[in-house]
């Protein structure tokens, strides 16, 4: 088991007395405005089938805590006669639009009831808000128009819970899941159903959605996305699903989730009996320091992110470049920078709700030796640059219960092998989370004026049941990879830029 060390914890949701229980965590970070937004489930009870309405708390980031606005309830997020479930939220950067996927289920009709007699009663829902939450839209049911006939071959169905996602093609991803029909009949009654994983995409700003094919081997069913970028330049969306085989599944999407290759046990990831919803977020890795001499065009920097100079990298995005001191470096000035100098990249996106969003990031100019540019083929020099990407999961760590919530982390997450041991911050019974990744633009936090790498989790805690609480928690990179046991996949801490690492004493991002 991982350290003793926990994050501060907040509890935003909280049983009441009369028995009504809020699950099924939802986080969202919307980055211009330095906002999150925390949804759930309100039930009568625990069970499924007192599932009630989803409610929100809006949160705003100050320099080192959150304040939480109270919980509001979503009273248009319903269908009449139904009940309103599994929240997922994502947020549309080009049109400034925040979505609210849900189902919403007819009565009191439990999942297990429609698995068992493949009666589908789930239908797909959204309502939008265009001033972060403030105010909602009235819900709209794409059940038929997205769906469509293929609903007949659907015991149910769910979504995420928790986040989606939008890739650089402004893609709007919905994690989704179904239990498909195998054998409609076998002596008059249902013989087979099996969960698969898969999403809903939208290419149009959600004009109009459409769904893509299962996962197809292993049995998936709740799941969530990350856009993974990878050091060679190639691109993947890596799909991670709760299994009742005793593991979690991952699979991998090379058309941006229309189709999914075949699924595989990840088997550092385990789960409880009959599984247990986890959350995965991508994130730019950090830079560190790396001596020209240490590095050649065939060597391995799983990891660690480059700066590139070469044709052949044209296709990914234009970054200026800075030195230290903060002065621009004209593209014609860097096929001169020595070997082993360091620079930053970085660009500025303007978000449609006002404002700007950074990405700026520490990296070290490779220099000529490292066999990137050619003078001869390159006149005029460009910086081109890829940074890999990191994935965080949070999930209960034990295997024969849902308790101890933990966090791993995997700088390469299609090698299933590379996940580490998990960090354990809370100790007790626990079950869904979600994940949000942030940026701490704070000099407290960040020495060279680059952001620091935070994350926030929203999770279900209690001390006798999972679900007695919903809690939150934040922590920084230099948390976690101070934290979890580190193996060969993960940077040693001390590699780990100044920029990226806590101001000595400070260990609570949240009030």
């Amino acid at each position: 088991m991982g350290s003793r060390h926990f994050p501060a914890r907040t509890v935003l949701f909280e049983k009441e007395s009369n028995g009504v229980t809020y699950r099924v965590p939802a986080l969202l970070y919307l980055p211009c405005l330095a906002k999150l937004l925390a949804f759930a489930e309100e039930r009568l009870s625990a069970d499924d089938a007192h599932a009630n309405l989803l409610v929100l708390r809006r949160g705003t980031i100050y320099r080192n805590y959150v304040e939480w606005e109270d919980m509001r309830v979503l009273e248009t997020a319903t269908l009449k006669h139904h009940r309103s479930m599994n929240p997922c939220p994502l947020y549309d950067e080009f049109t400034g639009t925040l979505f609210l996927f849900f189902i919403t289920v007819l009565g009191k009709t439990p999942e297990a009831y429609q698995i068992i007699t493949g009666q589908n009663v789930t239908r797909l829902c959204y309502v939008t808000s265009s001033d972060q939450g403030l105010s909602w839209s009235k819900a709209t049911d794409l059940t038929q128009q997205v769906i469509g006939r293929a609903i007949k071959d659907w015991a149910t169905f769910a979504l995420g819970p928790g986040h989606g996602i939008q890739l650089r093609s402004g893609r709007l991803l919905v994690p989704a899941y179904s239990y498909h029909i195998d054998c409609k009949e076998c002596f008059g009654k249902l013989c087979k159903t099996t969960p698969h994983s898969f999403t809903f995409y939208s290419d149009d700003h959600g004009q109009s959605w459409r769904f893509g094919e299962f996962i197809p081997n292993l049995q998936t069913g709740e799941c969530q996305l990350v856009s993974v970028d990878e050091e060679d330049g190639s691109n993947v969306l890596y799909c991670n699903a709760r299994s009742p085989l005793g593991f979690r599944v991952q699979a991998l999407s090379t058309d941006d989730g229309a189709v999914f290759h075949v699924g595989q046990l990840v088997q550092r990831l385990v789960e409880p009996p009959h599984g247990c919803h986890g959350s995965i977020v991508g994130f730019p890795a950090p830079f560190v320091y790396v001596p020209a001499a240490s590095w050649t065009p065939t060597a391995s920097l799983r990891g660690l992110g480059r700066l590139v100079l070469s044709r052949k990298f044209s296709r990914f995005r234009h970054l200026p470049a800075w030195d230290a001191a903060g002065e621009n470096i004209p593209t014609t000035a860097l096929s001169s920078q020595p070997a082993g100098s360091q620079v930053q990249a970085g660009f500025k996106e303007v978000c449609p709700s006002g404002g700007h969003h950074s990405d700026v990031h520490d990296v070290t100019f490779l220099g000529q030796d490292a066999g990137e540019y050619d003078p001869k083929t390159t006149s005029k020099p460009s910086v081109f640059f890829q940074t890999p990407t990191w994935v965080l999961y949070s999930h209960p760590t034990s295997s024969v219960s849902r308790v101890n919530m933990g966090v791993h982390l995997s700088t390469f997450p299609r090698d299933a092998e590379s996940w580490t041991e998990p960090w354990v911050i809370y100790e007790g019974p626990s079950a869904y989370s979600d994940l949000a990744y942030i940026e701490l633009p704070y000099s407290e936090y960040s020495a060279s004026g680059t952001p620091a790498i935070a994350f926030a989790c929203l999770y279900e805690t209690g001390t006798q049941s999972p679900y007695e609480q919903i809690s939150f928690s934040m922590f920084t990179l230099y948390d976690v990879l101070q934290n979890i046991p580190l193996t060969s996949t993960v940077l040693g801490r001390d590699n780990v830029p100044l920029s990226h690492r806590k101001k000595k004493g400070r260990s609570c991002l949240v009030s």
